[in-house]
């Protein structure tokens, strides 16, 4: 049996163009257009070609892009008054100051500045709290994403046995209250879990958000389960010649296709959710300020 392959790209695409139906709606019923501010501080290769992209799609879908490009020196004060101003502008629905800051920054400082209503990234401690007590809240947008697939695969979750592995804020503790919230059965496991093979072996779904290549192999997945590699990790691949990279999930990919029923790849899978989820998120930021229906299947 090879399972399934859960094809990210196309289901992103989706995603955008279900966004950019809204927002025409929006745009002709109200004279409304969704506004996304993103920041970028300093010259990081990989932040900017994400932005770029960010920028492109946010175009794409009919909304305002907004880039606020800062030189890697930006004091917390400057960076901190733009926020401020973004907050107060109302053509600015959502808000995103690209991660990773350089160090003399205090990123948890910056995230918690941003208004929580405009915060796309699902990050400031209030949507935290939110999330976690069960209420309507702004989600991080790869959980997100991870959450919409699952449904699209499953339909009803409730009673699933689902094993989140990895507990960071931005993907691991989000996923699980995602999941309780769906009424699964839901384990937090990580690198010091013991009898972690046994924990992933027991679970219906599987996310796997480590950082670590290949580190979840094939007969650590229970038979015809649903895999959410969530991984994105770039490898040597000399087979492509000298200095050539890869890139690879966190899950063996050959092995685990053998067992699961469903699995995403890397490239491919998770990763162009991210960016489709962000744009939702700023449509429903825009639709909650201006008391609008929110747009159906686009939140958690």
């Amino acid at each position: 049996m090879t399972a399934t392959i859960i094809d990210g790209k196309a289901f992103a695409a989706g995603i955008r163009a279900r966004v950019a139906d809204h927002v025409t709606r929006l745009k002709e019923e109200s004279g409304i257009t969704p506004g996304l501010a993103v920041v970028l501080v300093g010259e990081d290769p990989a932040s900017a070609v994400y932005v770029r992209n960010k920028g492109r799609q946010t175009v794409e879908v009919g909304m305002n892009s907004y880039e606020h490009k800062l030189p890697a020196e930006t004091s917390e004060g400057d960076l901190l008054a733009l926020i401020e101003r973004l907050n107060a502008d109302p053509a600015v629905h959502g808000i995103l100051v690209q991660l990773p800051l350089p160090k003399h920054l205090n990123a948890d400082l910056v995230i918690n500045a941003i208004d929580p209503a405009k915060d796309v990234d699902g990050f400031h401690i209030s949507n935290v709290g939110l999330l976690g007590t069960g209420q309507k809240a702004m989600v991080p947008c790869t959980p997100l994403g991870c959450l919409m697939m699952l449904r699209d695969r499953l339909g009803d979750l409730s009673g699933l046995d689902a094993v989140v592995v990895g507990r960071s804020n931005i993907v691991g503790k989000p996923m699980a209250q995602l999941l309780l919230g769906d009424n699964c059965t839901v384990t937090i496991a990580h690198s010091r879990t013991k009898n972690l093979a046994d924990v992933c072996r027991r679970a219906d779904i599987l996310v796997a958000a480590v950082g670590r290549p290949g580190m979840i192999p094939g007969d650590w997945v229970k038979p015809g389960a649903t895999v959410i590699d969530v991984g994105i990790n770039r490898i040597p691949a000399p087979e492509k010649g000298e200095g050539k990279t890869r890139l690879v999930g966190d899950v063996d990919f050959a092995s685990a296709v053998e067992v699961a029923g469903a699995i995403t790849p890397v490239p491919g899978g998770v990763g162009p959710m991210t960016i489709a989820c962000l744009l939702a998120n700023t449509l429903t930021a825009c639709c909650r300020a201006h008391g609008l229906t929110e747009p159906e299947g686009l939140t958690a």
